[in-house]
């Protein structure tokens, strides 16, 4: 499971200044967005909610069942997006909300203009790997876990949306609306190749890619091997595994050996040592440092509050 990156929590309005105790809503539109804040004090069922454009939206805090295109609902956490396409109904379920432990959630409603120049520059300018292959936002894996990156930008667009006063507000907002949707599809396309990397990987050169380094982790792995079984010059293979997935080939393989270290540190018959050397690391300092870095606990505080 990838960690969540949970989002800076907004203050919570007093009960005398809410027009509902379901999902009341503040708006602050601008001129290629507006961000909705959404609070709800009470527990509620199949509350109904509908925008014109795509709208992402991410929780802040407490929990939503959250019911999508006619099927079974499924629980929204801090830490987690959705994606939602123009005029697609959302239900809404509050099982948890109380006013002293409300829900609290975003929607970023986005134009379509800057969706579609967005998408088309990075076509133009940042073409895919796979021929066949275009940048574009998946309505299919709309059910997302924040990254640093991803949570970083929506962090900042909604600081420009609710604090900037100046007059380059809608400059500030619309560069960030197109760094967040930059972010939004590479961590769809990292998700994507998460899950189906063996089906796509006899088709897809970066699925091989991913394969094999997750078949050889625990090894020593040569950047080198991996640009010649992409069939790519070793600049290049960085330069597009970059562009597409958000990091480098090298930080994906150490997120790799982080991911399968956290496996070993689970059972307490492991020692950090031999977590360290099992996922595929040579040097125990640097593991350890490269895990407090990506977890925020050393290996051995995480084994402790994971036993």
């Amino acid at each position: 499971m990838p960690i969540k990156h949970q989002l800076q929590q907004l203050p919570t309005l007093k009960e005398q200044a809410l027009t509902t105790l379901v999902e009341h809503r503040s708006a602050y539109t601008l001129e290629s967005c507006e961000l909705n804040v959404f609070e709800t004090h009470q527990a509620a069922e199949k509350v109904s909610l509908v925008f014109d454009n795509l709208v992402l939206t991410s929780m802040l805090r407490g929990k939503k069942v959250m019911h999508l295109f006619g099927k079974q609902g499924f629980d929204y956490l801090p830490g987690e997006s959705v994606i939602v396409p123009p005029n697609e109904l959302m239900k809404i379920d509050f099982p948890e909300a109380e006013r002293d432990n409300p829900t609290q959630c975003i929607a970023l409603a986005i134009s379509q203009e800057q969706i579609q120049t967005t998408v088309a520059l990075l076509n133009e300018r940042f073409p895919k790997v796979e021929r066949n292959a275009c940048w574009s936002i998946d309505q299919e894996m709309f059910h997302l876990v924040n990254n640093q990156d991803l949570a970083d930008i929506i962090n900042r667009l909604i600081r420009i949306s609710i604090n900037e006063k100046n007059r380059e507000k809608d400059v500030l907002a619309g560069l960030a609306l197109r760094e967040l949707l930059v972010r939004l599809m590479q961590t769809q396309a990292r998700q994507l190749f998460e899950s189906n990397y063996v089906s796509l990987a006899t088709n897809n050169r970066f699925a091989h890619i991913i394969k094999y380094i997750k078949e050889s982790i625990r090894e020593k792995i040569d950047i080198d091997k991996l640009s010649d079984k992409a069939c790519m010059s070793r600049a290049s293979f960085f330069r597009k595994f970059k562009e597409e997935f958000g990091y480098t080939p090298a930080d994906y393989i150490l997120k790799e050996r982080i991911r399968l270290a956290k496996d070993y540190l689970r059972n307490p018959l492991n020692s950090v040592t031999q977590a360290c050397y099992m996922a595929g690391f040579q040097n125990l300092n640097y593991f350890i440092r490269a895990f407090k870095k990506e977890v925020g606990l050393t290996p051995k505080s995480f084994q402790q509050q994971h036993i």
